[in-house]
């Protein structure tokens, strides 16, 4: 079972990474009216929480660019980023990257219990390292319909 649970993980994020690959950049940073955040914005998000939720609850380093839990966490916004935010493809060279790292990484410690329950803003709670994989999987597929939606509403116009 542990490795049909790794082979979703790579589906899922095989269609975030061909996702990612057909926007492109000069429609990243458009909020149309309506929504909150911009496609830039839901890549990262996904990165940033994917990070988390298998690395950073474990209490795990998080292997990701420093600055993207001031980017993409829950809660935060386009319209309060300063600097430049990461392009399209170095978000896209994260979640390859992280895909590789994850597959490595959780296979063996899916049952193992996280050292503090994790409750999301949703207020579901994660006992274990696999409860929250597995929300992850949700997570992104609801980032990618919003992905979606914007680039319509972007492409409409």
């Amino acid at each position: 079972m542990d490795q049909i649970i790794i082979q979703h993980m790579e589906t899922v994020r095989r269609i975030t990474e061909q996702a990612i690959m057909r926007i492109p950049e000069e429609v990243a940073n458009i909020i149309p009216e309506g929504f909150n955040n911009n496609i830039r914005w839901n890549f990262g998000h996904i990165a940033f929480v994917q990070e988390k939720l298998v690395f950073g609850l474990l209490g795990e380093e998080m292997n990701i660019p420093s600055n993207y839990e001031q980017l993409f966490n829950a809660g935060t916004r386009p319209a309060d980023w300063r600097g430049t935010p990461p392009s399209l493809i170095e978000i896209a060279d994260v979640l390859k990257e992280q895909k590789a790292r994850i597959k490595d990484f959780i296979q063996y410690r899916l049952y193992e219990t996280l050292p503090t329950p994790f409750t999301n803003r949703a207020g579901i709670t994660f006992y274990t390292v696999g409860e929250a994989f597995l929300f992850s999987f949700y997570h992104e597929a609801l980032h990618i319909e919003t992905i979606k939606q914007l680039y319509r509403a972007i492409s409409s116009k």
